[in-house]
């Protein structure tokens, strides 16, 4: 299994809780509730203690999270961060937090797995 469909299975199977305390510990609230458009930060933490969220913002929270995850795959939450609020090159110098707010998760999927990969 490639890391990419692993990813993707851990993303689909993953309680919302556990995804949410993913994000929220390498995000952080507001990073998470902008990538996914929700108005209330506060709102990431409830999910993660058990909160149920509308069947939209739990698929752009697995979304979110398996980017995040492929990311963490090679590097450090520190490095995840950065790469999504950093312009990027792959998307126009726009940052890919951005462009997940903007539900266009495809390009910013790919342009994970390209830096994993190196390019």
């Amino acid at each position: 299994m490639t890391t990419m469909e692993q990813v993707h299975r851990l993303a689909v199977s993953e309680e919302i809780a556990v995804v949410a305390q993913s994000l929220q510990e390498t995000l952080g609230q507001k990073l998470t509730a902008f990538a996914v458009g929700i108005k209330d930060p506060k709102a990431i933490g409830k999910y993660a203690t058990g909160r149920q969220p509308r069947a939209d913002t739990e698929a752009r929270l697995r979304d979110l999270y398996r980017v995040t995850r492929l990311l963490l795959s090679e590097e450090t939450p520190s490095t995840v961060r950065a790469w999504m609020i950093g312009a990027n090159p792959q998307l126009n110098d726009e940052a890919p937090i951005e462009a997940l707010h903007e539900r266009r998760t495809a390009p910013v999927m790919r342009a994970a797995e390209a830096f994993v990969l190196g390019g």
